[in-house]
């Protein structure tokens, strides 16, 4: 993972993303995915212009499929976001990165 991307697992999630004190967001891929690949460099990209307010981190859905499953992601990539442990957006499919930057904005205003 690049730069400031963490790399949420099933075993850190409840740690990293639900007990967090900042706003996070959360891309659900996985490395077939061509897709995921193409949203990767918004992701790094979001990583660096949040950093310090907002955590923006990847969960691999093969090896992470419990989190998965439990947010029900049936489709990648996924991007969802987190404050106070709650979900407050969900981004389904490729999306660009203005429509990410309005959702994380949202949760810093």
């Amino acid at each position: 993972m690049a730069g400031n991307v963490l790399s949420f697992t099933d075993a850190n999630f409840e740690t990293e993303v639900l007990k967090s004190e900042q706003p996070v967001l959360v891309d659900f891929w996985a490395p077939w995915c061509g897709p995921c690949k193409m949203l990767a460099p918004t992701i790094d990209t979001l990583a660096n212009e949040y950093a310090g307010k907002i955590r923006v981190g990847k969960l691999n859905t093969d090896d992470n499929p419990n989190t998965a499953s439990s947010y029900s992601i049936s489709g990648i990539p996924t991007v969802l976001v987190f404050k106070g442990g709650e979900l407050v957006d969900r981004i389904v499919g490729l999306a660009s990165k203005d429509k990410l930057a309005s959702s994380l904005n949202k949760q810093l205003g």
